[in-house]
């Protein structure tokens, strides 16, 4: 007998890819906790791997203005081009679009009571913020991003 054995659900793409980066990251590529917490400052560990929020108004890279490239502060992969960033007055620098979307992953947070799309680095899984669609450019969408996630290169 030939069974042919089909998935009784289907997993979403991005999940997909999310478990085929950790699983690639466990064979060598990801820190363990020591090397995060040695690599990053406290404030970013607690953003970058625990999900914590910065508070607003307080990011080094709020009222960065230059011309270049954001970075993650975790494991420098690009993430938003300075042309991408806008003011939406809520404390975090905000982007209406990625630099190149595979550098991100897109997932449903369902923490503190709210439903959001959380934004995460695919290289290294680092929370970075959440993605609302309130932003004010053509694209509607605004990527609210934790500042202390981010590195900047200037161009």
């Amino acid at each position: 007998m030939n069974y042919d054995f089909k998935p009784i659900f289907k997993i979403k793409p991005a999940l997909q890819t999310l478990v085929k980066s950790l699983k690639k990251r466990a064979h060598g590529g990801i820190k363990p906790k020591e090397g995060w917490t040695a690599r990053l400052t406290p404030e970013q560990h607690r953003i970058l791997r625990e999900k914590g929020t910065e508070l607003p108004f307080t990011g080094k890279l709020l009222h960065e203005k230059r011309k270049g490239t954001f970075v993650c502060a975790a494991c420098g992969t690009q993430l938003f081009s300075s042309g991408a960033k806008f003011d939406s007055g809520t404390g975090w620098p905000s982007f209406d679009a990625p630099a190149n979307t595979k550098n991100i992953l897109l997932c449903e947070d369902i923490s503190r009571g709210m439903r959001r799309t959380e934004v995460l680095c695919r290289k290294c899984g680092g929370h970075l913020g959440h993605l609302f669609d309130d932003g004010p450019t053509a694209s509607g969408k605004r990527y609210c991003i934790n500042s202390c996630a981010l590195g900047f290169k200037k161009r």
